[in-house]
Order: structure tokens, then C-alpha cells, then sequence
């Protein structure tokens, strides 16, 4: 299975990030590309009729994976601006997103990980012109994302690696049966 994953801060140390790399490394079966934020420019309609290369770049990876991973940061009780700039290319002129399979999880250095970001988050990727297939149910929160990682940046709780497994595998299953739904059922 060939998973897409974005990053979605666009700092140079984030937990985000780590927790991606952690499921690249420890779930080689996705076949996981990272795609980070902080590649694209700033959006701006004023600029309507030309495509960025990086957003080109960007679709060709997402319409050729079969579904996407968005590791959401909380800033604010939100997402990050980067984060949602991304969406903004991605349901312009493009739109790669429209029905793909989303499982949305993230890490926060607060008890309740991303929650609040991502609710906010799947608000938006269901919103006209985004139209994405947000995987419902199973919701990663990693809290107190300081401590949850080892020297060696693996996450250090088994019943939390337990659980990502967990919501991983449901996800698998989600993408197979989106991916099922949009051939007509075959």
C-alpha cells in the first residue's frame, strides 16, 4: 500500500515529523512518502493560472498513493497556518485530495495531544472543494510528545505503540475499501 504523509508544521524540530518517521520505519509495508509544508509557497489566488512546480509535484504524489497520512500539530486550538496553506493548493486548481483516504492523527507537547486541530482539521477536509474521505473512528493523539519519545526517537510506551498499530490497521482496511468503492465495487 502506498501511503503519502504529510508533515504538517513547518518547524525545523517537530514531533509531527517524528512520529511519521516512526511509522515510515516501523510500518514498511506503506510505503510511506513524506511531503513536508514548508515546501510551498504561500498561497495566493493572484498568481491564478499558474501552478507552482512543488504543488505539481505534490498532486502527482498524492493521485498516484492510495490514501494519506496528516500528522496535525495544535497551535492555538487549530491547525497551523502551513498546514491549512497546503489545503489551499491542494483544492485550487488541483484537487488531489477529493475522495482519497485520510487518516488524520498528531502529536502535542499538552495531555491531549492535536484533538482540537484535528477536529478543525476534519471540518476542513470536508468542505466543498476539498471533498476528502476522512477516516472516522480510531483517532491517534499523542500527549505530552516531550516525554512519548526516546533518545533514539522511537516512542517509548508500548501500549501506545500498541494503539497506533491498532489505528493503522483499521486505516489499512478503510483505504482498501475506499479504494474497492471507487472502482464500482470490484
Amino acid at each position: 500500500m502506498k501511503l503519502v504523509a504529510i508533515v504538517g508544521s513547518n518547524n525545523q524540530v517537530s514531533y509531527n515529523r517524528l512520529l511519521i518517521e516512526f511509522i515510515a520505519k516501523h510500518y514498511p509495508k506503506f510505503h510511506l512518502e513524506k511531503l513536508e509544508v514548508r515546501e510551498l509557497p504561500l498561497f495566493n489566488e493572484d498568481i491564478a493560472g499558474v501552478t507552482p512546480a512543488v504543488v505539481e509535484k505534490w498532486t502527482k504524489k498524492i493521485n498516484k498513493s492510495d490514501g494519506i497520512i496528516i500528522a496535525c500539530p495544535e497551535y492555538n486550538h487549530s491547525v497551523t497556518a502551513a498546514l491549512k496553506n497546503a489545503i489551499e493548493w491542494m483544492s485550487y486548481q488541483v484537487h488531489p485530495l477529493k475522495q482519497k483516504p485520510i487518516m488524520i492523527l498528531g502529536a502535542s507537547t499538552y495531555p491531549q495531544g492535536s484533538s482540537r486541530a484535528q477536529l478543525h482539521l476534519r471540518q476542513i477536509l470536508n468542505s466543498p472543494g476539498v471533498d476528502a474521505n476522512v477516516f472516522q473512528g480510531q483517532e491517534f493523539l499523542l500527549g505530552q510528545a516531550k516525554t512519548a519519545f526516546d533518545q533514539s526517537n522511537e516512542i517509548s510506551d508500548p501500549k501506545t505503540v500498541s494503539f497506533l498499530d491498532d489505528c493503522l490497521q483499521a486505516f489499512a482496511v478503510f483505504v482498501k475499501k475506499v479504494k474497492r468503492g471507487n472502482k464500482g465495487g470490484k
